[in-house]
């Protein structure tokens, strides 16, 4: 909620879905904020986690693995090919695309943004203990889980 803004009314405070968007802002402040301080985005740890987890694989494969829109894909790349964090060759399956691998230093980044996230994680999540932080995160996996099936 901005500074100065009046609390929600009754109503919103007891709706999930209102309660979410407004954590999800503050998580996207905080991850913003984080990222940004070490020259970082979140698109960027999404995609150096996804490579470092499931291992070299072409631009349409990582925008599948992270939900990155394709576009937004290949100019994050660019980002992490100029640091020097990515390296690009060709497919030898297909000469069209390119296989995306992470550098050495793509590691050593990785572990900093892994630190940087966790800060995030416990700012975001200061007024729970660890055991509701638990709860929380098995809830909204199944809440997102349930939606993410095939209708």
């Amino acid at each position: 909620m901005n500074a100065g803004a009046q609390p929600p009314s009754g109503r919103l405070q007891r709706a999930p879905s209102w309660l979410i968007n407004q954590a999800s802002a503050h998580s996207h402040r905080l991850v913003a904020e984080g990222f940004a301080a070490v020259d970082a985005r979140g698109y960027h740890y999404r995609l150096l986690a996804a490579l470092a987890d499931g291992g070299p694989a072409s631009q349409a494969e990582l925008g599948r693995r992270t939900g990155i829109d394709r576009s937004d894909v290949v100019a994050a790349l660019n980002e992490l090919a100029g640091q020097q964090l990515i390296e690009r060759s060709p497919d030898p399956g297909d000469r069209r695309r390119n296989v995306i691998t992470a550098t050495p230093a793509a590691a050593r980044h990785l572990a900093r943004l892994d630190g940087v996230l966790a800060q995030i994680q416990d700012d975001l999540c200061a007024p729970l203990s660890p055991a509701e932080r638990e709860q929380l995160v098995r809830l909204l996996t199944r809440i997102v889980e349930h939606h993410a099936k095939p209708v």
